[in-house]
This record gives C-alpha cells, sequence and structure tokens, in this order.
C-alpha cells in the first residue's frame, strides 16, 4: 500500500487524515516513478506482453503505480484496490477514468478480487496479521500462467550525511531503529498475527507459486534536492517525530527539531546537503500453467 509510506501509522482508521496521508502517498510514489516504471516494464518482459487482460494493484493507495500499469499494459482491464474510498478517488481522478477501481477489506474479501494475469501488491501484506495467508490468497486469484508480483522491504530512505552539524552524527540510523521497533509492534498489534522468517520467495513458493526472480530498483536523487522530495521527506520525518520520538533522545529530538523546522537554514527544506535515496525490492512468482 503504499510505496513505503506506509501507513505505519499507529493511528486507527479513523484517527487518519486521510487527505494528507493520500498526499504523501502521491508524492512518495512521484518520487519512486521512475524506478517503479522500471519495475512495472520488467513485468511486462516476464509476461511476454500478451494476453494479459486484467492487472490489480492490491494496496493501491492513491493510484500512481496503477497508472504505470496501465501504461505497461494498455490492452488490459487495470483495478486499483484498496480499503479506503478516499485513496480510490484519488486514484480515479489522477487515471481520469483508465483505471477501475475496488474498495475491498483485507483479508476477509480477498475471495471478492476476481481472477488477473497479473497481480501487483506494495507494501501491503506486511499490513496484514498472516503474511502467508495473504500470499496464498493472493496467488489463488492468479490465472493460469499468472504473476504475482510482492514489492515489500528493499532498503530504508537515505537523505543526510552521517554528520550534519547538529547533535550526535548518526542520527538517521538511529530514526531507522525506531522505525523497526514501530514496524515490529505495529505488525504485533495486527488481527491474526503470525511471526514469520520473511524469506519472500520462500514464502511465494509456499504459495504455491514458482518463483521468477527478485530484482531491486534504485531511487537516486542527489543533493541539490528538489522542492517535492524535500517536502515529503519532511512529512515523514514530522511523522516519525509523534510516532516514536518520545523514545528519542533529548539530543536527538533537538536535532530532529532544527531539521523540521519550516525557516531555518537547518531544516531539510533548506539544506543543501539532502539528497534522496533508496531500493525498492520486488519478488515475482508465477501459477503453473497446468
Amino acid at each position: 500500500m503504499h510505496h513505503h509510506v506506509h501507513r505505519h501509522t499507529h493511528e486507527h482508521a479513523h484517527d487518519i487524515d486521510w487527505d494528507a496521508l493520500c498526499s504523501h502517498l502521491e508524492r512518495e510514489a512521484e518520487l519512486h516513478t521512475p524506478a517503479l516504471t522500471q519495475a512495472t516494464n520488467w513485468l511486462r518482459d516476464l509476461l511476454g506482453g500478451a494476453g494479459v487482460r486484467r492487472v490489480l494493484d492490491v494496496g493501491s493507495g492513491p493510484g500512481v503505480v496503477a497508472g504505470l500499469l496501465a501504461d505497461a499494459f494498455p490492452d488490459a482491464e487495470v483495478a486499483a484496490v484498496d480499503q479506503s474510498p478516499a485513496l480510490l478517488e484519488r486514484a480515479r481522478t489522477r487515471s481520469s477514468g483508465r483505471i477501475a477501481t475496488q474498495q475491498a477489506d483485507l483479508p476477509d474479501e480477498f475471495g471478492r478480487l476476481g481472477t488477473a494475469d497479473l497481480i501487483w501488491s506494495a507494501n501491503t501484506v506486511h499490513h496484514l496479521g498472516d503474511q502467508q495467508a495473504a500470499l496464498t490468497a493472493l496467488a489463488a486469484s492468479l490465472r493460469p500462467g499468472g504473476l504475482l508480483a510482492v514489492a515489500e522491504r528493499g532498503l530504508p530512505v537515505r537523505f543526510l550525511p552521517r554528520d550534519i552539524g547538529l547533535g550526535r552524527p548518526g542520527l538517521q540510523a538511529r530514526l531507522d531503529a525506531g522505525n523497526e521497533d514501530g514496524f515490529t509492534t505495529m505488525r504485533a498489534e495486527l488481527p491474526g498475527f503470525v511471526g514469520e522468517v520473511e524469506d519472500w520467495p520462500a514464502m511465494l513458493a509456499r504459495a504455491g507459486l514458482v518463483p521468477t526472480g527478485t530484482r531491486t530498483f534504485l531511487t537516486d536523487l542527489p543533493a541539490p534536492l528538489g522542492l517535492p522530495a524535500r517536502e515529503y521527506l519532511r512529512t515523514r520525518l514530522a511523522r516519525q517525530r509523534d510516532q516514536f520520538g518520545e523514545h528519542l533522545n533529548d539530543e536527538d529530538r533537538t536535532a530532529l527539531d532544527a531539521l523540521l523546522h519550516a525557516d531555518a537554514p537547518t531544516g531539510i527544506l533548506w539544506r543543501p546537503d539532502a539528497f534522496y535515496l533508496t531500493a525498492t525490492t520486488v519478488h515475482t512468482a508465477r501459477s503453473r500453467t497446468a
């Protein structure tokens, strides 16, 4: 669902400001669009292009990738699937009606997805308590010879040097650690949580599919960074401040507040040393033809 933001929100759905989250998810996916385009072209090559009639983006968010899938598979019906009507409305608007939308509450409504020749799911499976059961359910929606592509993990975003001249060097690694702890807590609190060794190709094989390769696509925006990426990073840092700021020490909180300052030269909106580097990893597997 969304690309790396994820909703590692520890908010409940009724607490989420969907408009703010939607623009954050959309901006994140737009930053990753060149890498995601490479990924969708790879999927097209794996499928050989022909005979793809229906494509699902499960956990589509605001529909950025669904639009890229519609570009890659112009003869297919592409459907964005999400639990949020607000995000699906944005997906419809973005695509000018090129893509279909389907509201589904997962994991309960996997059976409502219908069948597809290609299913893409990015950062969605980890929001479901039993990740293996989720992959098995997605596999069951594939037509014979169909492809499941799951984007999970990759590398965390890097956007600042180790020493930023504020507080103790290595702030980014400590933010990563806070994020990982929050992620683990988020998963443990999901309904039906099952601990799992997150070996995605092995999990896809257990879902009855034949793994067809894993590839990683780089998003590399060097300094000086453009404003959309800076605004995205500021929102990301603000979310981290809200989610686990109380677990940071005073020095790190002070440094984080300086990065969030909208007008100060120390702020992420203005620093000349800000960049944006991350990697999106896509795991693929096919259903058997017979």
